[in-house]
């Protein structure tokens, strides 16, 4: 029986680099980061000698951002853009005020897919990208 939500998890080109957006730019906390290189996440993930760096970022309410990227395997980047391919995921935000955000981000340089819309009656909604290419979306209630 699932009990809770754990963690969302990207795996990413250079973790330096797209943990410090998500610290920098989306404002999140990091709260730990360590190395994994042993028999048993090696299993867990179905590749021998798997050696990953690991960052999680407190998104509240017990659950956390797992920002993975492999040194073993090589990683492969995705075939497509496209938010409809199969396997696609994204992150959604809820914000105060999706028009300021979205403008702060794009700002800042996050790739904006669509401008805010009201999706349905009081709920508004916009996706943009992280630089490796996953898809934020951010969420207001008016």
């Amino acid at each position: 029986m699932i009990i809770g939500l754990n963690h969302t998890g990207f795996v990413v080109s250079d973790l330096e680099k797209i943990a410090s957006f998500y610290e920098n730019v989306i404002g999140l906390e990091l709260v730990d980061s360590f190395e994994r290189s042993n028999k048993e996440m090696s299993q867990v993930i179905g590749y021998p000698n798997a050696h990953l760096k690991i960052n999680m970022f407190d998104l509240g309410s017990n659950h956390m951002l797992e920002l993975i990227e492999y040194i073993y395997p090589e990683p492969y980047q995705r075939p497509t853009e496209h938010r409809s391919v199969i396997g696609g995921s994204h992150i959604a935000f809820t914000v105060e005020d999706i028009d300021s955000t979205w403008s702060d981000l794009t700002l800042k340089g996050v790739k904006p897919l669509n401008p805010p819309i009201e999706v349905v009656e009081g709920k508004f909604a916009c996706y943009l990208q992280d630089p490796d290419g996953n898809w934020i979306e951010l969420i207001e209630y008016k």
